[in-house]
Order: C-alpha cells, then structure tokens, then sequence
C-alpha cells in the first residue's frame, strides 16, 4: 500500500496514532479503586466529553461531576455533566465552567476521591481571573503570551499565576479528598504540570520563575497582570493538601507514534523515533523535515529498503505585519513522521484562519518542489488544525506546481499565513472531523 497509494497508506498511519489515543482504553488501564464516599468526576480540555464517556462505561459504582469541553460536537453522557466553552480565546461560558468545576469539588471528605480528567486546550476553556480582574484581562494576558512566541512550558508558568483555578489550585479545594489526575498529554515531555496549565497538579515553578520566563521571552504583558505576578504565589508540591494525589499520563504524543511506527513496520517500513520535544518556528520545522526527507532519499543505501523518522514537539507560528491569511529496518519505502503541537503566536496584524499543520507543510512543500517519490503528510491529532474544519494537509513534489496552476504563488501565502488557501487551491488538504483526543500534531513524509 505504501507504493500504490501513499495518501492513503500516511492516513493509516495517522489513524493508528489517534486510536493509540484513544481514552477508552487508556483510562481502563488506570482506573483508581472505589472509595468509601463518593466519586466525583472533573475535567477540561478538548478530549474532556470523549474521557468523560469512557469513565462512565467502565466505571463500577455510583458517579457525578463536571467537566468542560469546547464548543462543538461532545460525547454524549448521563451521569456526568459536559459543559462548553471557547477555544482558543476563552469566553463568558468558561468562567461558567470554572466555577461549575470549583463548586463540584468543595465539601469533600477524606472518604471522597475526585478524578480529574485532564486533555490539552484546558487553560482556554477554564478561565478564572483573580480578585479585581474580568475575563478580558485574561484575554488580554493570553494574547500577551502568545504575541510572545514563547514555549508551552514558560506559558504556563506565568498563566498559573494569575488564576484561580489553574497551578494546583482546583485539586487544594478539593481537600481533604483524594485526586486521581488522568492526563491526556499535549505537551513536549509530557509533564503533567503543563497540561491545561495544571488544575489539579502543580509543580515547583514558582513566582521567580515567572518573571524570568517574562524577562526572557520579552513578554509584553498588560501592567496589571504584570503587576500581580509580581506579588503572586502558587501553591508548592510539598503542600499538604496534594497528600495522596496522584498524576498518570495515560496517552501521549510518543505513545501515538510509537503505534505508528509499528503499523509502518508492518507494512514494510522502518521506523526511527527522533525525539517528541522538537520546538522552533513551524515553517523552519517543516524545512526542516523536507531536508531530511531528500536527504535520507539520495543517501540511504538501497538494500536498507523502507524507514520512517518519527518526531515530536511543538512549533510556533509567528504572525507578522504582513498580516494573515487562512491558513491552526525491512525493505521498502521510507516514511518520516512527526508528532507535536504548533503554537500559533499572535501579532500585531492579529492570527489568519489556518493552522499550524499546514503552515509548516506549506514551508516544506515549496522546498519539495519539483522532487520524486515524497510524499507527507501534517495533521493535528484531535482533528482540528487551526480555525478551519480540516485536520492538517498533503503535500508531494508536485504541490507547488498545482498551487500555482490555480492562480496562488505558494512563496506568497507562507509570507502571509494563508497556507489553508495555498492547500485548498492544490486540493491537498486533510480533513478526518474530530477525533475526540489530542496528543500534538502528526507529521508523516514517506520517501519511496
């Protein structure tokens, strides 16, 4: 299949990424025991209704709880509530949801056990700006944050500090209960601290380390958010309200490509994980990963047959005066993939309408161009790349070509962020609907 229809062979592999994702089976694997009291269920983030759902089919005993998904097609469920909210700029509705989530938890007994579901997206859907502040403060901090182009890690570092419900601070009102953290992870390293900005895990990152992360990065934060900070603490891991908790990463970007990388083993290609953590600038990520790719196609002896390069991270889309436009060892063939999450940093010119997936394959295809026997594709896991309803993009040696046979000039919608238009023109763009999960972003080039 990989010769006869690459397409078609990197969607496979894309599937097989998602289904290793997939929370049903994940969250069987880490199921807590029943406790004396009761059992109350939290949660936020894009895979927040799909987790919820699995818990309430495999959960054996009494259940309630809460969790916060964004808007859009959710898992249906019947003992747990599934509110919505905004993505990627938190709304009215995720304040909602904030509260409905710190109601759920105060009052407990040492006798209860929260289970906190936790997926990528939640910092969005969960905003809780402290006393004095209103959702368009924290608004505004977000697009500080992501004007800044720093990594997730440091975002979040200075997120937690100017929040209610985010660094720890959901699981210590939950007190004296037990918390159980089952954590989709969308973050570079996995650090369960980092997703969603830890509602209910906190780590040793403290004030100090936020004004850093701002000093380093340059961060242009609002005054007032920078004058809390200032004065701001988190709560510390060795606080006695996280006695007993627990935190378990139950899927991962580099648990999706490692299932990948077998499903190419079978089929005759030959996988090779790089790394999860690759950061940088989307469209210099995807050179890139079009230099290695024409590189281990002229190089690799011909007897060494199929390979396949995985790798994983997440990559920053900086948005600049230009504006933007619509683009979030067998024998055989060789395919190179790549997982991880693109940041898209907002300039002053605002964010275009694509995403991150098919910025960097853009980059890689006029690099690409006029190349044989390549073909990648870029997509992001929970089924959404960016604001548009596609999941990511293909792109071959010819994608150029076919992008300016239908009027566009591939150089130009890079410099404006109008890499969706570009794949819409050449009729390459990849579209799955949501998957209900997310684990960063799938890259996949298969050399042939």
């Amino acid at each position: 299949m990989p010769l006869e229809n690459p397409r078609a062979f990197l969607a496979s592999l894309f599937h097989a990424a998602v289904r290793a994702a997939d929370p049903l089976e994940a969250i069987r694997a880490h199921l807590p025991a029943r406790p004396k009291g009761r059992t109350v269920v939290i949660g936020a983030g894009k895979a927040a209704s799909q987790m919820a759902q699995a818990l309430e089919s495999v959960w054996d005993g009494p259940l309630e709880g809460v969790v916060v998904a964004r808007h859009g097609p959710v898992a249906a469920c019947s003992r747990i509530r599934v509110l919505q909210a905004a993505h990627p700029v938190p709304d009215e509705a995720g304040i909602a949801g904030a509260q409905a989530l710190m109601a759920a938890v105060r009052g407990l007994t040492a006798d209860d056990l929260v289970i906190a579901l936790i997926s990528g997206g939640g910092s969005a859907l969960l905003p809780s700006p402290p006393p004095g502040f209103a959702l368009a403060d924290e608004v505004a901090l977000n697009e500080a944050l992501l004007a800044s182009g720093a990594p997730i890690s440091a975002m979040n570092v200075v997120r937690k500090h100017v929040s209610m419900i985010k660094g720890g601070r959901l699981a210590a009102l939950a007190f004296p209960a037990r918390v159980v953290s089952l954590v989709v992870s969308d973050v570079p390293g996995d650090n369960p601290a980092f997703v969603a900005s830890g509602p209910t895990i906190t780590d040793a990152a403290g004030r100090e380390d936020a004004l850093r992360a701002i000093r380093d990065y340059r961060m242009n934060l609002p005054p007032r958010s920078l004058q809390y900070i200032a004065t701001a603490e988190t709560l510390r891991p060795d606080d006695p309200a996280f006695a007993g908790h627990e935190a378990h990463v139950i899927a991962s970007a580099r648990v999706s490509l490692q299932a990948a990388a077998r499903l190419s083993l079978e089929a005759g290609v030959t996988p090779l994980i790089l790394s999860d953590r690759i950061e940088g600038e989307a469209r210099d990520i995807g050179r890139m990963h079009a230099a290695l790719a024409m590189e281990f196609q002229v190089s690799r002896p011909p007897q060494e047959g199929p390979m396949v390069l995985l790798s994983g991270g997440e990559t920053t889309v900086t948005i600049g005066p230009e504006g933007a436009g619509k683009g979030g060892r067998n024998t055989g063939p060789m395919v190179l993939l790549s997982g991880g999450e693109t940041t898209v940093t907002i300039g002053p010119e605002g964010a275009g309408k694509g995403g991150r997936n098919t910025e960097l394959l853009l980059a890689a295809a006029i690099d690409l161009d006029g190349t044989t026997g390549i073909t990648a594709l870029a997509a992001d896991t929970d089924g959404i790349d960016g604001s548009e309803t596609n999941s990511g993009a293909f792109c071959d040696g010819g994608t150029a070509a076919r992008i300016r046979a239908t009027g566009g000039e591939p150089h130009a919608h890079l410099a404006r962020h109008d890499a969706w238009s570009a794949f819409y023109l050449s009729d390459d763009l990849f579209d799955t609907g949501p998957t209900g999960t997310n684990v960063n972003d799938f890259r996949a080039f298969l050399l042939f």
